[in-house]
């Protein structure tokens, strides 16, 4: 006697940009796949969606602004995505990011969703500053309590995230997976050599000032003004929906000034990061593990970055790097003199950048680990 064929296990992927899942999911979407998952991505869609649907995954939109402080707007997309998690039935909800984190959560349990995955890629601003966000921090972290103790499996980046969770009582011993970061593709990141000419030191993100970049332009003004011969780069682009967005009319301002480049977003970070000596992230932001800092290791390239969560998940001081202190211009400006004047020394640490990212950064590991998680929950038949 046969029966009914099982159905594929519906896995589900909530991010708020389909930009960013893209640029950190999307291979892992693939994989799942793959090995069999019935795939399909909840997002703002704007500028990616060829990329997601030819990769084979199904693609259903939703508006829901991340810096939104418009509470109807907010109803209206959490409504959307309870609708959307009610007809879809989804398996296996995968929520990436703070604000999918909680909303998602809730829709989830409202819906009925079996099993729900909530990865933190960092835990941002929110948490990062004590001072400004203290209030929001502590609602965030009652809802925590409620929306994940018990009823899904955490991903977190760093250990630093894990035990603020952990101590503040949101999860409970066991419930926690620490995957560090969302992988690089090491076929595609591969060491190349220095090209000739001024040293570049290039500082590639999004434009927060949280990331560090007036940090950045104040330390490359004050080699400039010493005589220390090198170019310093700004890649990326504003973020306008983020409250540390940096204003187009400051980039400007920076760069008629004269100190620093600003090339404005690329997508072709391998070619960037091959005509870059030195990277440089001195991000105060709550990182997860930043991604730019896992391919420039794996381009073979040295970095200065802060010694703050995430970004020291990357660095070992004095090994792959150099680590200062947030927000301290002039061990910045140290740091990256130290570097450019010392190609030994940058040769060396790039080695054993690549070294470190082939060793424990792969996307290959990374995504085998999630699927582990995925299989925890719900093993495929």
């Amino acid at each position: 006697m046969s029966g009914t064929p099982a159905r594929p296990v519906r896995l589900l992927y909530f991010v708020t940009e389909d930009w960013y899942f893209c640029s950190h999911r999307l291979p892992l979407a693939i994989a799942a796949r793959q090995a069999g998952y019935e795939v399909a991505v909840v997002t703002r869609v704007n500028r990616h969606a060829d990329s997601i649907e030819r990769a084979g995954l199904r693609l259903i939109p939703l508006d829901l602004s991340r810096g939104s402080h418009n509470p109807l707007a907010d109803w209206r997309a959490f409504v959307a995505l309870y609708r959307i998690l009610k007809r879809e039935r989804p398996d296996i909800l995968h929520n990436v990011a703070l604000k999918p984190v909680l909303y998602g959560s809730l829709a989830a349990r409202l819906a009925g969703v079996p099993h729900i995955v909530n990865a933190l890629a960092g835990l941002g601003h929110i948490f990062a500053d004590q001072h400004r966000a203290g209030r929001l921090r502590r609602i965030v972290q009652l809802a925590f309590r409620w929306l994940l103790k018990g009823r899904s499996q955490i991903i977190v980046q760093n250990p630093d995230d894990l035990r603020l969770l952990q101590e503040s009582g949101a999860i409970v011993h066991g419930q926690a997976t620490l995957i560090r970061g969302s992988g690089v593709d090491l076929e595609r990141f591969r060491p190349t050599p220095e090209q000739d000419g001024m040293p570049v030191v290039t500082l590639a993100s999004r434009l927060l000032w949280d990331k560090g970049v007036g940090e950045f332009v104040a330390a490359a003004g004050q080699l400039s003004q010493a005589g220390v011969a090198a170019r310093f780069v700004i890649v990326g682009e504003p973020d306008p929906e983020n409250h540390s967005s940096i204003p187009l009319a400051q980039l400007h301002a920076w760069r008629d000034a004269g100190s620093v480049e600003w090339w404005g977003k690329r997508e072709d970070m391998p070619a960037v990061l091959a005509q870059s000596h030195i990277v440089c992230l001195p991000s105060y932001y709550g990182e997860g593990v930043p991604k730019v800092l896992l391919e420039a290791a794996a381009t073979g390239r040295p970095i200065v970055t802060t010694d703050m969560p995430g970004c020291r998940e990357v660095v070992t001081d004095g090994e792959n790097g150099l680590l200062v202190p947030a927000r301290d211009v002039s061990a910045l400006a140290q740091a990256l003199e130290r570097l450019i004047h010392n190609p030994q020394l940058r040769a060396l640490m790039g080695e054993k950048g690549r070294r470190l990212a082939e060793r424990e950064f792969g996307e290959v590991q990374v995504i085998t680990r999630t699927l582990a998680v995925y299989r925890l929950l719900m093993p495929l038949a």
